[in-house]
């Protein structure tokens, strides 16, 4: 939402100096062979920030095939949402090299494509679309020019106020409600922790103990309770640590075991369970199981992938901490050997999040808008359609 409301409020200010409709005029030329009208200028250019308000913005769009033609093709605008999904699958494919800066240009220059692949593969699905279900004759375009003119702060926070709260009102409730879904398929059915959790969390207890009460040490009384406590004993005796260093080495234990815990949640969960029945479908693609449950819970928002392979691969919870990023491109596939993000994997997912439609908000905005829930389908079809296509081509010519 705030990223939204920012983007309403540049344009709002940009529609009031009477930039805006100069630009639509301009890119009238540019679109018109594609079938789409100048008016789509500004609903694309918000698309790349959220395909919601782009959708809704369409309204100002007067002929009908030329409005759901734009409706068709915006999402395939790149959203922020794309953006971490981005910098995950940059971060594996193009490292930064401190001893060579001249190669870290490969990173930008694959932003840069995606959001040229966005853009193209919206203006080619435009003209595929007005020339098959939505043909007709296109409308000249008629606009009065205002004139140039010093922004009014008081009209932009108030256009910025009212099409926030319109976003909050038709788009916040789908999010919500797929939100608290997704949630219920990843956390349950409640699971068993695994062994090694339980076992190190008693073991964390077991330096707890050694710091407020070191005397017992060495006398192996808790061996028979706590797994590997006669070694820890050893370890302790060996090399006595301060009570901070214990409580340190607790911490950390536990830390490991919420981990643990987290991934092996998810993995038994109706989401894990639905990744790896679903996998077959995937496996064409490089993806396994993990990946898979990525995919899947990527239709509440396509930020959530990051999140949900930080859960998954890492049983890390919070993608933002230092190493999780580097953890999640080292991780191993079930065989322990395999890593999951392979260049070919990269290049795949990452041609599969440009094109794909993996916002369910945005469909039932897109079922509002056009007046019929068959114009949603047909975007979900087509866009995820072309996203395998397109991913399993790249991936088998990479791999």
């Amino acid at each position: 939402l705030p990223q939204i409301c920012l983007l309403f409020f540049l344009i709002s200010l940009l529609e009031d100096t009477g930039y805006l409709a100069r630009a639509a005029f301009v890119v009238d030329r540019v679109l018109r062979p594609f079938g789409l009208p100048g008016h789509s200028f500004v609903p694309l250019l918000s698309s790349h920030a959220c395909a919601l308000p782009g959708i809704m913005a369409t309204r100002s769009i007067p002929d009908r095939r030329e409005r759901l033609a734009t409706i068709l093709v915006a999402p395939f605008m790149t959203c922020s949402a794309r953006l971490p999904v981005y910098v995950l699958l940059t971060t594996v494919l193009f490292p930064t090299d401190p001893a060579h800066p001249w190669s870290n240009w490969r990173a930008p220059a694959a932003f840069v494509g995606c959001y040229a692949l966005g853009i193209f593969a919206g203006i080619a699905s435009a003209l595929i679309a007005r020339r098959t279900i939505l043909r007709g004759p296109a409308r000249p375009m008629a606009l009065e020019l205002p004139t140039y003119k010093l922004p009014s702060l008081w009209t932009a926070l108030v256009t910025t106020y009212d099409r926030g709260l319109v976003f909050v009102k038709n788009a916040g409730t789908n999010i919500l409600m797929i939100c608290i879904a997704l949630w219920w398929l990843s956390n349950f059915p409640h699971v068993a922790p695994p062994a090694r959790a339980v076992e190190m969390r008693q073991q964390a207890e077991f330096y707890r103990g050694a710091a407020a009460e070191p005397a017992p040490l060495g006398t192996g009384a808790a061996s028979a309770v706590v797994p590997g406590a006669a070694r820890i004993e050893g370890e302790l005796l060996g090399a006595p640590l301060s009570p901070a260093q214990l409580r340190d080495r607790a911490d950390n234990l536990e830390a490991q075991a919420d981990r643990l815990e987290a991934s092996n949640a998810i993995s038994h969960s109706f989401a894990g369970r639905l990744g790896r029945t679903i996998e077959p479908v995937l496996r064409p693609l490089g993806y396994d199981w993990h990946l898979t449950i990525g995919v899947l819970t990527s239709f509440a928002a396509r930020e959530v992938f990051v999140s949900t392979m930080s859960i998954v691969v890492t049983g890390e919870k919070d993608q933002n901490r230092a190493g999780v990023l580097d953890a999640i491109a080292a991780a191993k596939r079930d065989d322990g050997v395999t890593p999951i993000f392979t260049p070919a994997v990269s290049w795949s997912l990452l041609v599969y999040y440009v094109l794909a439609m993996q916002c369910l908000p945005t469909l039932a905005v897109t079922a509002r808008e056009s007046g019929s829930v068959k114009w949603a389908l047909l975007q979900l079809v087509w866009m995820s359609g072309m996203a395998y296509v397109a991913a399993l081509v790249v991936y088998q010519v990479m791999a």
